[in-house]
């Protein structure tokens, strides 16, 4: 597949000058096989640790997402729940609600809990991007049909440039994330490679450092 652009899609945002790294949804409930939840992440885990070294030295902020159905998430989140009933895997006190530790979090490092695929909704997201004075978000995790394309749509229609690396995202089903891919970078934001984006990063450490 091919973007038309000369029907006026598929323009590029550009990279932004104040981005953020978004981690959506790497808790062990979707990167180990043992879960029901997981999809085949490994190569996407190894993509988000070279952008988290890369994000760490930069000094740009590191916020996770992760989903956790407790009592009162399972009632706020019902008709996903209905379609999606394995959701409730997710619960506390299980290791499924945590970050794998190959990409576990810093201590300073946000991680917010959500109900729904956006990254967006019901959180405080928005306003922690707005706060740090945000202008991008680099958007990574799983799943690329589901969660990610969720969270940059909403990344979009809230104001940021979301930015996709194509290896930091993944899907249980490749069909649907070439599509979803195809659809993001035609629509909603930059589908970039690792490396375009590892060097933007190294860009802004270098600066950082001055």
């Amino acid at each position: 597949m091919t973007i038309d652009h000369a029907s006026g899609f598929g323009g590029r945002s550009g990279f932004g000058e104040q981005p953020a790294l978004l981690i959506i949804d790497m808790n062990n409930a979707f990167t180990d096989p043992a879960s029901p939840l997981a999809c085949d992440l490994d190569s996407v885990v190894e993509a988000i640790a070279q952008l988290l070294d890369g994000s760490r030295r930069a000094g740009i902020p590191v916020v996770y997402t992760n989903v956790i159905m407790d009592a009162g998430s399972q009632q706020a989140a019902k008709a996903f729940i209905d379609k999606i009933p394995v959701l409730t895997f997710m619960a506390p006190g299980t290791r499924w609600i945590e970050i794998d530790s190959r990409i576990a979090p810093l201590p300073d490092e946000a991680v917010i809990v959500k109900n729904f695929a956006s990254s967006f909704f019901g959180t405080a997201l928005s306003s922690l991007l707005a706060s740090a004075g945000c202008d991008s978000v680099i958007v990574t995790g799983a799943s690329t049909s589901g969660c990610v394309r969720a969270s940059v749509v909403d990344c979009l229609q809230h104001g940021y440039r979301p930015l996709i690396p194509r290896e930091a995202v993944g899907d249980r089903n490749q069909a649907a994330h070439e599509a979803n891919l195809f659809d993001m970078d035609a629509k909603y934001g930059d589908v970039v490679s690792l490396a375009e984006t590892l060097d933007y990063l190294e860009a802004l450490s270098a600066a950082h450092a001055r």
